[in-house]
């Protein structure tokens, strides 16, 4: 899996994608939960990239200082 590099995006847009994901996992769990879906991986993988996004945005946050 390639990291990708998220410091080329605004904090808004950082926010936005972060809100997008989340929307997304909760989609996820509810249906996985409800009838288990074909590759459970993804909700892992989502959360990584949430987090991963929440860092960037973190960054952004502390360069803007």
């Amino acid at each position: 899996m390639a990291k990708e590099n998220y410091s080329g995006l605004s904090e808004q847009e950082l926010r936005d994608r972060i809100h997008q994901e989340q929307a997304l996992l909760i989609k996820m769990n509810l249906n996985h939960t409800v009838s288990p879906i074909e590759n459970p991986s993804k909700i892992r993988t989502t959360r990584r990239l949430i987090a991963q996004l929440q860092t960037a945005l973190t960054a952004v946050k502390q360069k803007n200082k």
